[in-house]
């Protein structure tokens, strides 16, 4: 897994500690806020040594505790920290009709002057690059500029100071697709496994990318850009409109970090997003045409518009609501820091931004490769709402879902296990419809297998909402609570609220020791995109992987994870010390179709070491000549 999200870089479990951060030990937290500093750019390591941000040599125990509030100020969610979110207020224009009484006379540089001019304008050339426009009286269109205060401040944004982009040779790449690339890189360094190696191994149709985000790339450098361009005067460029796109995720993965010509695509499912590729993968490899698939998605939806877009839905944490919530007059930092409360009161939820991807590999593959496992996933689930009052209220699809993957761990591992040994990742977005409807789902179903006290995590209390990456953000929670056996508590939890369906529900403020079998990875999209993911820990894995490969096998793959295991090691250690191998091929291994080698039964590929076979299943049969 990688990917980075509020709080910090997902290999190596970093952002996850960052959840439990007062549940861990003391060299464990100091470790823990070094690398996050690094990431931040508040110190580097060289030479063997720690040094802060003037250069000088500095002890490790003392710089953590030197950077310790910048670093824990600067994660998680927070006030915004993008430049345009400043006290004068967002950029903006206000459409104005001006009444000339004695006309308009002004100057103008040549090239600003509109193409077409309303008739009555006498234009009058002052020298080669300036002009001299008289108005006569009457009335004038005109957008005013102005400022205009946010009305929103609190998202979960990237670690302040980190900027993916800086890592590879970015130019003018949309942030979502900054993110990815980053994202993807830190998968594959933390796997610590070598791809080339890896892909050298399979028929190249044996690979898929399955990436994208719930609503394209919407900042300046991708459609944002190009769909303002008119009204803001500013030019469209070249790559504004095919970098927008949804699916550009899983297109960059293929042509800069992976050179993959095996199967592609995303899905787009709102909220969901990231389950409904994850379900793709999942199907590819157990219906065996696939044998490693990256998943992913990246978001970048913390702009101005796309803010706006959400406020007068009525579904974000604005500022005055937040403050009505708590009678305040005025809003802290630390206010902004609690303004996502799930499952308690709470009035709407916090966007943020998140690049989320896993490596899945098929079992066989898996041990052959002496692969580092972080768990399974035996099954998603996705369901729509059916009939619906509106777009966006919730419906009755997630209730299946939920119910089917309940089902799922039941079969697997046995009751005893599904009520004692699952916790519930809920999507618990922060408002006050999701609190209700997603605890009496939780309930029924709970009810229905007997589980008297079942452990919810929101981890959105932490990091925010990153829409199509929500789910990405849950799942790498979950890997890391099998890794520390430890669930994040829910911190803005101080009651839970009076209309929640608690009963057979199990809450908590701090974080809570717990070893479990499984979690569930639960989303409710907009428009009825309901997903449920099941996620089963490395030890049942295991368990599982013997049962069907027998104990021979599984003991020759833990010799050969040795390996793999150092050097995801090595990998880990020099990313927290601010050394990441960003992956990124631009323009190499080209190929435009005269290189190939086609014959009637397979594709040979110049740097690809096995052909693409031409087989295909055949469920038709063949027609009699």
């Amino acid at each position: 897994m990688g990917g980075v999200n509020a709080a910090g870089r997902t290999s190596g479990h970093q952002a996850f500690r960052r959840t439990v951060i007062d549940a861990l030990p003391e060299a464990e937290q100091e470790a823990l806020l070094l690398g996050l500093a690094a990431l931040m750019g508040l110190a580097s390591h060289r030479d063997g040594a720690w040094h802060d941000t003037a250069g000088n040599p500095v002890d490790a125990a003392r710089l953590a505790d030197t950077c310790r509030g910048q670093v824990l100020d600067h994660t998680l969610i927070r006030r915004i920290e993008t430049p345009c979110f400043n006290d004068e207020g967002l950029p903006a224009n206000r459409r104005a009709t001006l009444g000339l009484e004695s006309g308009l006379t002004f100057t103008i540089r040549r090239r600003q002057l509109p193409e077409r001019l309303a008739p009555t304008w006498q234009v009058r050339e002052l020298d080669r690059h300036t002009l001299e426009v008289t108005v006569p009286p009457g009335e004038l269109e005109v957008l005013l500029p102005e400022t205009r205060p946010a009305l929103v401040r609190a998202a979960g944004q990237l670690p302040g100071g980190f900027d993916p982009s800086r890592y590879y040779r970015s130019v003018h790449h949309p942030r979502g697709l900054s993110m990815a690339i980053f994202a993807a890189s830190d998968c594959l360094a933390g796997s610590g496994l070598e791809w080339d190696a890896l892909r050298d191994r399979l028929d190249p149709d044996d690979i898929a990318v399955y990436a994208g985000n719930s609503i394209g790339q919407l900042d300046d450098e991708g459609w944002g850009g190009l769909l303002k361009s008119f009204v803001s005067g500013n030019r469209a460029t070249s790559k504004q409109m095919p970098l927008g796109y949804g699916q550009m995720p899983a297109d960059f993965l293929n042509a800069y970090v992976l050179g993959s010509v095996g199967g592609t695509g995303a899905a787009l499912g709102a909220c969901a997003s990231f389950l409904y590729n994850l379900r793709l993968g999942v199907e590819d490899i157990r219906n065996g045409h696939r044998r490693a698939v990256m998943v992913g998605t990246s978001d970048a939806p913390v702009t101005p518009e796309i803010i706006e877009g959400f406020r007068a839905m009525g579904a974000l944490a604005d500022d005055e609501s937040l403050k009505a919530l708590d009678a305040l007059e005025l809003l802290t930092d630390a206010d902004y820091q609690r303004a996502c409360r799930p499952f308690a009161r709470n009035c709407g939820f916090t966007i943020a931004e998140s690049s989320q991807f896993i490596l899945l590999l098929d079992d066989a593959l898996a041990l052959e490769l002496g692969a580092e496992i972080l768990g399974s996933v035996p099954g998603v689930y996705v369901n729509a709402d059916g009939w619906k009052r509106s777009i966006s209220a919730p419906g009755i699809g997630n209730y299946i879902t939920l119910g089917k993957a309940a089902s799922l761990v039941s079969d697997m591992l046995g009751d005893t296990a599904l009520r004692e040994r699952t916790f519930l990742h809920a999507h618990g977005t922060s408002t006050p419809k999701n609190r209700v409807t997603e605890s009496h789902v939780f309930d029924l179903v709970a009810k229905a297998h007997g589980i008297e006290s079942w452990p919810v995590v929101a981890v959105k209390a932490f990091v925010g909402h990153s829409q199509g990456s929500a789910a990405g953000d849950q799942l790498a929670s979950a890997l890391g609570s099998f890794a520390h056996g430890l669930l994040p508590g829910i911190p803005t939890l101080d009651a839970v609220a009076d209309d929640v369906y608690a009963e057979r529900l199990r809450f908590s403020q701090q974080p809570q020791p717990f070893e479990a079998d499984a979690a569930f990875i639960n989303a409710k999209g907009f428009g009825g995109n309901n997903a449920t993911g099941v996620v089963l820990s490395p030890s049942v894995t295991e368990r599982l992987l013997v049962q069907r490969h027998g104990e021979a096998a599984v003991a020759a793959w833990r010799e050969r994870r040795d390996s793999t295991r150092k050097a995801s090691q090595a990998y880990l250690a020099a990313a927290d010390r601010g050394d990441y191998e960003v992956r990124y091929r631009f323009g190499e291994g080209v190929l435009e179709g005269p290189e190939l080698e086609v014959d009637a039964s397979q594709i040979t590929i110049p740097g690809y070491a096995r052909p693409v076979s031409l087989a295909v299943d055949n469920p038709f049969g063949k027609l009699e000549e």
